[in-house]
């Protein structure tokens, strides 16, 4: 972004409103990339210009009105101009992600938060868990522990496991589950996929697991890089960890028991490699696809399929 642009901001605009539409505007011209969090350039204004000012995202349509201060102008300017030449999403920048309707610290190590299993859980997963009753709960690959946070709002009396292999996003997960004040019912733990779950049983296994394959990585735009590759990539097809959790999570699953997937752009990849498994794929109303629901006798049917 140009000296001149920033010292025109700075002088010529005044209130909250000016500056949201000038971030905008700049966002625009510079085309950036939007999908951590927000998937247009004003909700990552309005984020960046909140933040900025200390201010909750939802305010009355007046205070957009309210004139800024020159250090004001200046720290919202310089957050803007670090989205656009470091390519950074804002979520970075504001060290605050949403999933669900809550709020969750993240940085980089770990994913933002934008699963559409989110839907699913507002849902109640309905209906799929029908009347069952959920006792415990593991969320596979939590980083943030955003999807295993969510979950144990949904299902208050379940005990909720997080299971991560990075120990860095563990602690990230450990700043989310104590803001939360979580710590009696979601558990986190080290491992590498159910490695160290034997002899665990789950009512439902959830899991947003790396899953970019090797083309999709090498082309995806700069903002991603900020991002642990380790919660991206799957191998050539993407689809590396999630066989074998289709092999294992079984052994994992009480009798009624579910396992929900997502697999995101792998979603045809997967349909072609198991064509005989009756992978169930939600339609969401707000976006995103890609997730699978199979049930434990589902599982444990085509076990000599999945095991392959």
């Amino acid at each position: 972004m140009e000296q001149n642009q920033i010292d025109e901001a700075v002088a010529e605009l005044h209130t909250l409103g000016d500056f949201i539409r000038w971030s905008v505007s700049r966002f625009n011209q510079s085309e950036v990339y939007f999908g951590h969090g927000t998937d247009n350039p004003w909700d990552e204004a309005v984020a960046l210009v909140m933040f900025a000012l200390s201010l909750p995202l939802s305010i009355g349509e007046q205070v957009k009105e309210a004139r800024l201060t020159t250090s004001e102008k200046k720290t919202i300017v310089e957050l803007v101009q670090r989205r656009i030449e470091e390519r950074i999403p804002a979520a970075y920048i504001t060290n605050q992600g949403w999933f669900n309707g809550l709020p969750f610290y993240v940085d980089e190590r770990v994913l933002v938060p934008r699963s559409p299993i989110a839907e699913l859980i507002s849902a109640e997963f309905q209906p799929w868990l029908a009347n069952k009753t959920v006792n415990r709960v593991l969320d596979m690959c939590t980083g943030s522990g955003c999807i295993a946070i969510a979950c144990s709002y949904l299902f208050p009396d379940a005990e909720v496991d997080a299971v991560d292999i990075s120990i860095d996003a563990l602690a990230v997960a450990e700043i989310n589950v104590q803001e939360h004040d979580l710590s009696q019912q979601v558990f986190l733990m080290q491992s590498d996929l159910f490695d160290n779950l034997q002899g665990q049983k789950y009512d439902l296994i959830v899991s947003n697991p790396p899953y970019v394959d090797a083309d999709d990585l090498s082309s995806m735009p700069e903002e991603y890089t900020h991002e642990p590759a380790i919660g991206l990539a799957s191998g050539p097809d993407g689809l590396e960890l999630t066989r074998q959790m289709l092999a294992q999570a079984a052994d994992l699953l009480n009798d009624d028991g579910l396992l929900v997937v997502e697999v995101g752009n792998s979603e045809l990849q997967l349909n072609q490699q198991f064509p005989q498994v009756p992978f169930e794929w939600p339609q969401f109303a707000h976006g995103g696809h890609g997730v699978f629901i199979l049930t434990k006798a589902q599982l444990v049917q085509h076990q000599a399929d999945l095991a392959g």
